[in-house]
């Protein structure tokens, strides 16, 4: 049930269709961890940077978007001399089975981790099947 997915490192997202970029900042593709229990499906996506107010996460039919937006760090008194960190944005997509219960969606975020929790429907969930004595 949870999707494959392959492993990213900060990949910049460039427009497949050939469109320009409107955004002056880089855009990454987050990495992202899925477990799956008996009842859910737990997707963990690294957004550095990222307050709670800059998640965006939107479902539409069975595409899931997930954007956040870090600030920039300005700290004052200080020359930056060297930075392997760049600031930018995030965006990632998922397509979500029929077996997820979209109305039962929950995120959180904690350490720059966004987590999210979906459910699964009644249908998708493992159940035991009692033998009847004929």
């Amino acid at each position: 049930m949870a999707q494959e997915l392959k492993t990213t490192d900060r990949q910049v997202i460039s427009k497949p269709d050939g469109g320009e970029r409107t955004r002056s900042r880089p855009v990454f593709v987050p990495r992202a961890d899925i477990y799956e229990t008996q009842d859910n499906v737990v997707l963990l996506v690294d957004m550095p940077g990222v307050a709670s107010d800059g998640v965006d996460i939107t479902l539409e039919k069975r595409t899931l978007a997930i954007r956040g937006y870090a600030a920039d760090q300005q700290h004052e008194n200080y020359r930056q001399v060297y930075a392997e960190y760049s600031a930018g944005d995030y965006e990632r997509v998922f397509t979500l089975s029929d077996d997820i219960d979209r109305d039962g969606i929950e995120a959180s975020q904690k350490n720059g981790v966004l987590r999210l929790v979906l459910p699964k429907a009644a249908q998708a969930k493992a159940r035991k099947i009692q033998l009847k004595m004929a």
